[in-house]
C-alpha cells in the first residue's frame, strides 16, 4: 500500500529550492557528494522531523516536537544529499544540507514500508540522546504533521546506523521501542562504596 506522505509547506519547500539554486549555500556545505553533482538536483521526499523528548524511567509522557522538514536531494543518478529546513517566526527557512549513511537508510525504510499492507503517514523521528533517527509510520494518515506522539499502532523503523543492540530496518511497535529507550536512557545505577 502506498505511504501517505505530507506535502511540505511551501516556504520550506522554496527555500531548499533557492539554497540548491545558491552557489554559496552549496560550496559552503560539508556535503562533497553534493558539490561535485553535476545535473539537475531536484529535492524529493519531504519528511517531517519530530525529536522525542521526556522519555525518563520514571515514567511520565513522552512528546514529540516537530524540528523541521527533511528533503533528500536527488542527482540524475541516486540521493547525493539532504537538505533540512527548520520553523521561523515567519515560517520556514533552509537551515542546511547534509550527507551520510542516513540517506541510504531513509530510502530503503520507504521502500520497505511502502510494501505494508497498512497505510501509514510517513515522518521521522529522532532521539537525540542516543544518536538514533527512525522512520515513523503513524498510523493517522490524515494528521497534521506537527501533531502527535506515536499510537500503538504506530511503527518505528530505527535506520543504520542503529544504537548496538537495537536492530536498523526492523519494524517495532512504538511501546515496544519505547521500552528500550527508556531502559538505554535510564541513568546508571549508584554504586555502593564499602564501608
Amino acid at each position: 500500500m502506498p505511504l501517505h506522505a505530507l506535502t511540505a509547506p511551501a516556504p520550506a519547500l522554496l527555500s531548499i529550492v533557492a539554497a540548491l539554486g545558491s552557489p554559496t549555500a552549496v560550496r559552503e556545505a560539508r556535503t562533497p557528494s553534493l558539490r561535485a553533482a553535476t545535473g539537475p538536483l531536484t529535492p524529493e521526499l519531504p519528511l517531517p522531523v519530530h525529536v522525542l523528548e521526556q522519555v525518563t524511567p520514571r515514567g511520565g509522557t513522552p512528546r514529540t516536537r516537530l524540528t523541521g522538514w527533511r528533503f533528500l536531494i536527488r542527482g540524475p543518478e541516486r540521493a547525493v544529499a539532504a537538505g533540512e529546513t527548520a520553523p521561523t517566526a515567519d515560517g520556514w527557512a533552509f537551515s542546511h544540507f547534509f550527507e551520510g549513511p542516513y540517506l541510504a537508510a531513509t530510502e530503503l525504510a520507504v521502500r520497505q514500508a511502502e510494501a505494508l499492507p497498512t497505510p501509514y503517514q510517513p515522518r521521522l523521528l529522532s532521539v537525540p540522546e542516543l544518536y538514533m533517527l527512525t522512520l515513523w509510520l503513524h498510523g493517522d494518515v490524515a494528521a497534521d504533521a506537527a501533531s502527535g506522539l506515536p499510537g500503538p499502532g504506530d511503527l518505528l523503523v530505527p535506520l543504520a546506523p542503529a544504537p548496538p543492540g537495537i536492530a536498523a530496518h526492523r519494524a517495532h511497535r512504538f511501546a515496544e521501542l519505547l521500552s528500550v529507550l527508556t531502559h538505554r536512557l535510564a541513568p546508571p545505577p549508584l554504586l555502593k562504596t564499602p564501608a
